[in-house]
C-alpha cells in the first residue's frame, strides 16, 4: 500500500487550521503573549505530532490497518492506533513544545502550574485531532467495503443474468434449427455448423462482468449470421460502430436479448421479413446504444407480446444492475411501424 498524498496535503491543511484554533484558546491561557507567537507554539506542537502519526502509521504492517480510500494505507487497528497517538502526543509535547520556545525566543512556561496546564492542552488538543481524523479513516474504510460488497454482488448478478440469457438464446435457436430440419435439411445443417461457431467461440468466453462494446457487436454479427441461415434474404443487418467507442466497457449481452426480440417477435411475423439495425453514439458524456427493427410493432400502452418481455426485462436488469440509476432504457413501438430500443449509459473509459 502507498500513501495517498492528496490525503495528505488534505490533512496538512486542516492541521494547519486546527492548530490556528487552539493557538486561540491559549492565547486566553497566557496574554502575556501576543497571538502569532501562540500559533507558532502550537504549529510546532501540532505539526510534530502530525508528522509521527501521519507517517508513523506506514511502519506498522497493512494487515493491521485499515484500508483507505483508494486501496491506500489507513489508520492502524486497536491498540497499535493508541500507542500511535500515544507516542505522537508525546513528540508532540517532547519536541515541538521546546521547538516552539525557540522559535518564538520566549522561553518554556515558567511555573509547574504553566507546564501542567500545558502538558493538558496538549494531550487534549491532540486527542481531539487524533480522534477526528481516526473517525474519518474508520468511515472512509467502512464505506469502501460497503462499496466493494456492493460491487461484488453487483457482479454476482450479473453473471447470474449472463447464465440465465445464453440458455434462452440456445433454446431459440434450437426451436429454429427444429422448423429448419423438416422444411429444409440442407439449411438446418448449415445453421448448425454456425450453432457449433458460435458456441465455441461465446460459452468458453471468460465469464466478465465488462467487455468492450467491439466484443459485443462481433457476438451480435455471430448471432446474426446464425439468424440469417434460417431466414435467409428476409433479414437484413446493419451494425454501426464508431472506432472511437470499440473499447467503452458495457455489460455482456446487453444487446443480444434485444435482437432476438426484434428478429423473434417484429421481423419473422411479417412474411416479407425486415431489417435489424444496431448502432452506437456518443451524445456528451453518456453512451447511447440503439436496436432498431422495422417489424410488426406493438402497442406500447398494451401487454407486451408473449415472450418479448423476456428480452427487455433482461436489459432493464443489467443495465440497473450495473449502473444503478445512472442508466435508462426507453421503447418505442406502434403496430406495423416497428420498435425502436433505446439504451442510455455513463460514459466509462476503463474496464474493471
Amino acid at each position: 500500500m502507498k500513501l495517498n498524498w492528496n490525503d495528505t496535503g488534505r490533512h496538512l491543511l486542516q492541521v494547519l487550521v486546527f492548530c490556528a484554533l487552539v493557538a486561540v484558546a491559549t492565547r486566553t491561557i497566557w496574554p502575556q503573549h501576543a497571538y502569532p507567537v501562540h500559533l507558532v507554539k502550537s504549529l510546532s506542537i501540532g505539526l510534530v505530532i502530525w508528522t509521527t502519526i501521519e507517517f508513523g502509521r506506514l511502519l506498522v504492517g497493512q494487515q493491521h490497518c485499515y484500508v483507505g480510500p483508494g486501496g491506500h494505507h489507513g489508520w492502524p487497528r486497536g491498540w497499535r492506533g493508541m500507542l500511535l497517538a500515544t507516542v505522537g502526543i508525546a513528540a508532540g509535547y517532547l519536541f515541538g513544545g521546546p521547538l516552539g520556545d525557540w522559535l518564538t525566543g520566549t522561553g518554556d512556561l515558567g511555573s509547574l502550574h504553566d507546564r501542567q496546564v500545558g502538558l493538558l492542552v496538549t494531550i487534549s488538543a491532540g486527542a481531539v485531532a487524533t480522534f477526528y481524523f481516526y473517525a474519518r479513516g474508520h468511515a472512509a474504510a467502512l464505506a469502501a467495503d460497503k462499496a466493494a460488497a456492493e460491487r461484488d454482488a453487483g457482479e454476482a448478478r450479473l453473471k447470474l443474468l449472463q447464465s440465465q440469457l445464453e440458455p434462452h438464446m440456445l433454446f431459440n435457436t434450437l426451436a429454429n434449427l427444429r422448423a429448419l430440419i423438416a422444411t429444409d435439411p440442407a439449411a438446418a445443417q448449415q445453421m448448425l455448423d454456425r450453432l457449433n461457431g458460435y458456441l465455441r467461440a461465446t460459452l468458453g468466453a471468460s465469464r466478465a462482468t465488462m467487455h468492450p462494446l467491439a466484443a459485443e457487436f462481433e457476438r451480435l454479427a455471430d448471432y446474426l449470421a446464425l439468424m440469417a441461415v434460417r431466414m435467409g434474404p428476409r433479414l437484413s443487418v446493419a451494425l454501426q460502430l464508431p472506432d472511437a467507442l470499440r473499447e467503452l466497457p458495457v455489460p455482456p449481452l446487453i444487446l443480444q436479448p434485444l435482437v432476438e426480440n426484434a428478429i423473434r417477435h417484429g421481423l419473422e411475423p411479417r412474411v416479407e421479413g425486415g431489417r435489424v439495425e444496431v448502432s452506437a453514439q456518443r451524445s456528451g458524456e453518456r453512451l447511447v446504444l440503439m436496436v432498431r427493427d422495422s417489424g410488426v410493432g406493438f402497442d406500447t400502452a398494451a401487454p407486451e407480446p408473449r415472450g418479448a418481455s423476456f428480452g427487455l426485462a433482461q436489459a432493464h436488469e443489467r443495465v440497473a444492475t450495473a449502473y444503478g440509476g445512472r442508466g435508462r432504457i426507453e421503447v418505442q413501438s406502434s403496430p406495423g411501424q416497428g420498435t425502436t430500443v433505446r439504451i442510455e449509459l455513463p460514459l466509462t473509459r476503463e474496464l474493471p
